[in-house]
């Protein structure tokens, strides 16, 4: 015979919650509230004895068996799961559990919050970050032995660390003698970032590979120089034309 919580004020206190709540001691759930219900996909008296830990893959059931009977003494923290439904289909879940005693059962409330749709925006965002890395990473040829390198967006050190250790193999393989890294797609630089750039320069100057530095705004300009005094030996223009013009390339036909 199943266990079941006949504390009624406890109850409607359960049913007032928007999550998904389950009741459990010693291994088996006592009690869900209709929330619960309609997430698991199954009826109250289905997954009433069930196991808790059926719910989840077999590769997290020891670290969830762990967690279950530390939350006796106090709460758990707030981790992320994947978990299946009754109907087997998997959930990416946040749970969240502590201790609770009702009348002489001590037993633990889950809270079981359904993030399938924050992890879908957070993968769709991780995709557009890793479009906008390639791209900004991406050495686009101008002429023979001239290329240009667009940086977009805004640059971190993991960042900046991906340029210093792709774009000197990109720039040998592609045959590039003169490169122009225009910046007029960035809007913020920080000590570390003006650091490895200051790498990548010195790093093609040893491969042989002019540098020009293009679309670098007047403040920006400034912090770069308050940052680091070095990047004033670094050969500068405004625009990627006036670049080509320095490098000798007519473009009295461009607009």
């Amino acid at each position: 015979m199943s266990e079941k919580v006949e504390n009624i004020d406890y109850r409607q206190v359960m049913e007032y919650s928007l999550d998904p709540l389950i009741i459990h001691t010693e291994l088996k759930i006592i009690d869900v509230n209709s929330v619960a219900v309609d997430f698991f996909r199954a009826p109250r008296e289905e997954l009433i004895g069930v196991s808790p830990l059926d719910i989840f893959q077999e590769t997290s059931k020891s670290s969830i068996f762990d967690r279950i009977q530390s939350a006796y003494e106090k709460p758990a923290k707030v981790i992320e799961e994947t978990i299946y439904r009754m109907d087997g289909k998997t959930v990416d879940v946040e749970l969240y559990c502590h201790p609770v005693r009702l009348g002489d059962t001590l037993a633990i409330q889950t809270y079981v919050k359904d993030i399938t749709e924050r992890k879908l925006n957070e993968k769709k965002h991780l995709e557009t970050i890793n479009q906008v890395n390639e791209l900004s990473s991406s050495i686009v040829p101008l002429l023979d032995g001239i290329a240009i390198l667009p940086l977009i967006g805004s640059f971190d050190e993991d960042r900046a660390r991906q340029l210093l250790e792709n774009i000197p193999l990109k720039v040998k393989k592609q045959g590039v003698n003169h490169l122009i890294i225009d910046f007029s797609g960035i809007y913020t630089l920080d000590y570390i970032v003006t650091e490895y750039l200051f790498k990548i320069y010195s790093v093609l100057s040893l491969l042989g590979v002019q540098s020009i530095f293009t679309g670098l705004r007047p403040e920006l300009a400034l912090i770069a120089l308050q940052i680091d005094t070095r990047l004033s030996s670094i050969p500068t223009k405004s625009k990627v034309k006036e670049a080509l013009i320095s490098l000798g390339i007519d473009v009295t036909s461009s607009n």
